[in-house]
């Protein structure tokens, strides 16, 4: 395309484009070609033979010239398997918690909405909200990243928020957050409570078999934590009431047909999946006690596949370590809490040595 055609397309973007959106930048995900890559909380691990082969057998049969089963009724089926999913509870499933996120929000997003959150978390929660016009009101964790119960009960009474947005543990620090402030929050709403655990498989307890004891609470979890972060696959549940007016916003064949041959052929044993989080488990608390004895890291507690760290300089530490061909999130500039942080995700036994050699190369 020309210079002079592509004047004509900006200006037809000036004029009929939104200014916010205009406004915004793309989520950029980083190059991390020929990385160790430990910046996007994926499972390190690959899958098991038996696994793959059992995988690739049902892949073979997916007739691609036809549409995906609407709901998707196997995965469905196959994710009842899921240790605390009650079977008494609705189920939605979206292409990834990203879409189950912007549906929750289009579901309240009328005039004088508020989503709340308590925040640094994950930063979709407050992007979907601004696509969709509704304001976003942010609580500051304590500075030791844990949750501040007081300030979040009195932002829900003063906000009166449509949806509150729960991360525990929470991206990016880790932290999960007691159980008996989440519930105090669901008792004080409203209106909706959704607590993302997409990182339960890695933490000590989980709100997920009891979300039928809460009339406004939803609980998300994903798939892509677990050795299945290419699948695309989100999943919420709570009461019917709930979910069937999802399910309204819920885009027809918005699963595809490979990620429905895939899933039912990877849970059909829960073997693997729980032998890796046991590994990943083990290799998050050496890689923790690890980093903590190099001097100036302060490494946060951490119930998921990831560790956060505060570290001086993260800024000169981050392109350090990435010209050594290791990736990492560096999120200074993210929040003022994060500070000199950055967030590492657990790799495989040979990656975190490789991260902790060179660490103590590049630590003062």
């Amino acid at each position: 395309m020309n210079d002079r055609a592509r004047g004509i397309a900006a200006g037809y973007v000036a004029s009929v484009v939104r200014p916010d959106v205009r406004a915004q930048t793309a989520y950029v995900v980083a190059d991390a070609g020929g990385m160790v890559k430990l910046d996007a909380n994926e499972s390190a691990h690959a899958l098991p033979d038996a696994v793959r082969a059992r995988v690739a057998a049902a892949l073979a049969q997916v007739p691609l010239n036809r549409y995906p089963d609407g709901p998707a009724s196997a995965v469905a089926t196959a994710l009842r398997l899921i240790p605390g999913l009650s079977a008494g509870s609705a189920l939605l499933l979206g292409n990834g918690s990203d879409e189950l996120i912007t549906l929750i929000i289009s579901l309240v997003a009328q005039p004088g909405a508020t989503v709340l959150a308590p925040e640094p978390t994950f930063v979709m929660y407050r992007v979907s909200s601004a696509h969709q016009r509704v304001r976003f009101c942010g609580v500051a964790l304590n500075p030791d990243f844990t949750l501040d119960r007081s300030a979040m009960q009195e932002a829900v009474a003063r906000e009166r928020p449509a949806v509150v947005f729960i991360a525990s543990p929470n991206n990016p620090t880790g932290i999960r957050y007691p159980i008996a402030d989440i519930e105090a929050i669901i008792r004080a709403a409203p209106g909706l409570v959704v607590v993302d655990e997409a990182y339960s498989a890695f933490a000590d307890d989980a709100l997920l078999p009891r979300v039928a004891e809460f009339p406004n609470l939803l609980v998300m979890g994903t798939l892509s934590k677990i050795g299945m972060a290419g699948l695309r696959l989100g999943y919420v549940t709570g009461a019917p009431e709930w979910i069937a007016e999802l399910d309204k916003l819920r885009p027809p064949y918005n699963i595809n047909a490979l990620t429905q041959a895939a899933v039912p052929a990877l849970l059909a044993d829960r073997g693997w999946i729980d032998e890796q989080g046991a590994a990943i488990r083990v290799e998050r608390e050496r890689l923790g006690a690890a980093m903590s004895r190099l001097p100036g890291i302060a490494v946060f507690p951490s119930e998921a596949n990831f560790v956060l760290i505060r570290i001086n300089g993260a800024q000169r530490i981050f392109e350090g370590l990435k010209r050594r061909g290791i990736l990492v999130k560096n999120l200074s500039g993210a929040h003022a809490l994060l500070a000199d942080c950055l967030r590492i995700t657990v790799g495989t036994p040979s990656e975190n040595e490789l991260l902790i050699s060179s660490l103590s190369e590049l630590c003062p």
